[in-house]
């Protein structure tokens, strides 16, 4: 499903070029469940933005389904992005204003459906991480784990195949993280879902099917994790 090959990406610093990605080939199988670990610098959220399409590389191509997104232009890239990417992030990036619901709903304005079935796929979503009874409820009125759900229900509300999780369950506490955890083996095992997940944590990554670790640009995959 996903392929990189030969992709670099540097930033600028002042006027210096500092490199983060190096000549990095990668594949991922669909359906995967793949934790990508390393040190603070070494590049694991910055390879997480190129495959998700938020940045783009200096060189190199990503294939992803047969499709190089390297190529489309910025319309291109985020109509892709819209309907094929989940995200969940470490602050959970709600709206403190809006609820619940209204947070699920918001990647749905980028697609055109009628409300009744917007109301049913943000109902059927937010049923999905158990917090049907707290949709009235905006984020200050919920947990950590609660919030990390309704980010959950969010990335899934398109129905996406791959998911992008940059440090999910950082913020939590070992229970919530634990409950966040087992929620995206689920989506992984019964839904099929491709899911990529940034993590310092050895326990988090234990849940993935295989780990990947990133120093200093450059990939070293571990064998795949038993089942």
């Amino acid at each position: 499903m996903i392929e990189l090959r030969h992709v670099s990406k540097s930033y600028r610093r002042g006027d210096q070029r500092v490199p983060v990605l190096q000549d990095l080939s990668l594949k991922v199988r669909s359906g995967e469940f793949l934790a990508l670990m390393g040190p603070s610098g070494s590049g694991k959220s910055t390879l997480l933005n190129l495959i998700a399409g938020i940045d783009r590389p200096d060189t190199g191509e990503i294939i992803i389904d047969g499709r190089d997104i390297t190529r489309l232009t910025e319309s291109e890239l985020a109509g892709w992005r819209s309907t094929n990417v989940g995200f969940i992030f470490q602050f959970y990036n709600l709206i403190p204003v809006l609820t619940a619901f209204e947070n699920v709903a918001l990647p749905l304005q980028l697609i055109s459906l009628s409300e009744a079935d917007r109301k049913v796929r943000v109902t059927r979503a937010l049923e999905m991480v158990g917090l049907l009874d707290r949709m009235d409820h905006t984020p200050g009125e919920l947990s950590g784990g609660q919030q990390q759900r309704v980010a959950i229900a969010r990335a899934l509300i398109t129905d996406p195949q791959l998911i992008v999780a940059d440090e999910p369950t950082g913020d939590l506490d070992r229970q919530s993280a634990q409950d966040i955890l087992s929620m995206m083996s689920r989506l992984n095992r019964d839904m099929g879902k491709t899911i990529l997940m940034v993590t310092h944590d050895p326990k988090a990554a234990e849940h993935a099917k295989a780990t990947v670790h990133l120093e200093k640009g450059q990939l070293e995959r571990d064998a795949e994790h038993s089942a």
